[in-house]
């Protein structure tokens, strides 16, 4: 696959791979440079290096191989199936377990437990990502639905697409939050020096809405829920830090420190509601919280001094 880019003039003198890592946000820094050191991007039909400073009128090509297939193996890992049929699997996802094979992941992933566990699952998104329509991240617990044939995830990722999905997050937050409620609308993007963070206000980034509750309020801390209207990569953590509330023990977003026991954030998927794909009635699934979210709380709720 190739992509072509030419240059404006607010990004003259720019370096090559600086460029391309904003308009390329779904690559990293480092998958970037690895293609400009194996010859596959050209200025003006010229193989350059990563320090490049870009010139006016100057075309870049960018070529990107197709991915390599890999052969995912089931495994026969237990996993919190709350509901299935011929259409759908609705799914529990623990902490801790990523969602579909990665570089460095390649097993024990909840792709690999579904194809153990469902043989039917949709084929839209390739061997890598099978019946997976969206995603949580690795140390969020919480509900996910996967699509069991193509006709069910064509369905679902146009709800997800039209912000019509339900989805419904609980959460411990550093700080004492003022407001009963609130909105935050940004925009998020992929962060211009780590790639592994979003970031709001970053270049080429998409509007991102978040509506919060607080549920209970503590002296150190605060339990909230948050509604996604919108789904992007790391959103409630991102908007949560950007009002100086991170999420408790949230390695990215926040310190991590924290005197309630998380050792990664304290955030859970705690409700999913969507059309069904085969019936078209309105159908909600809702996940308790996780033992260690209750223990914090628990803990929040019988100490003042937190």
């Amino acid at each position: 696959m190739k992509k072509i880019f030419a240059v404006k003039t607010e990004n003259l003198e720019k370096r090559v791979d600086v460029f391309l890592s904003n308009m390329l946000p779904e690559m990293s820094r480092s998958q970037i440079q690895k293609l400009i050191s194996d010859g596959l991007v050209d200025v003006n039909n010229n193989p350059v290096k990563a320090n490049y400073k870009l010139k006016e009128q100057d075309e870049i090509v960018v070529s990107i191989p197709e991915p390599r297939e890999l052969d995912i193996k089931p495994e026969n890992i237990d996993i919190d199936i709350l509901f299935e049929d011929a259409y759908i699997a609705v799914v529990n996802k623990p902490q801790g377990m990523v969602v579909h094979p990665a570089p460095g992941n390649y097993s024990g992933t909840l792709v690999n437990a579904l194809l153990y566990h469902c043989k039917d699952l949709s084929g839209i998104n390739g061997t890598l990502r099978p019946g997976i329509v969206h995603r949580i991240d690795k140390d969020t617990s919480g509900i996910l639905v996967v699509a069991k044939n193509d006709l069910a995830h064509k369905n679902l990722a146009a709800q997800i697409k039209k912000y019509s999905v339900n989805r419904i997050y609980k959460a411990i937050v550093y700080g004492n939050v003022k407001e009963t409620a609130g909105i935050i609308k940004t925009t998020i993007g992929r962060h211009p020096v780590d790639r592994k963070k979003m970031a709001v206000g970053a270049k080429n980034a998409r509007v991102a809405e978040t509506h919060f509750t607080v549920l209970e309020a503590f002296k150190n801390y605060t339990y909230i829920e948050a509604k996604l209207k919108t789904g992007r990569t790391h959103q409630i953590r991102v908007h949560m830090s950007y009002i100086n509330h991170p999420v408790v023990g949230d390695p990215k977003y926040s310190k991590g420190k924290n005197s309630l026991g998380f050792t990664t954030q304290a955030l859970h998927a705690e409700m999913l509601g969507f059309i069904h794909p085969g019936t078209n009635n309105y159908i909600e699934f809702i996940a308790p919280l996780p033992e260690d979210f209750k223990v914090g709380l628990n803990a929040l709720r019988e100490d003042p001094k937190l």
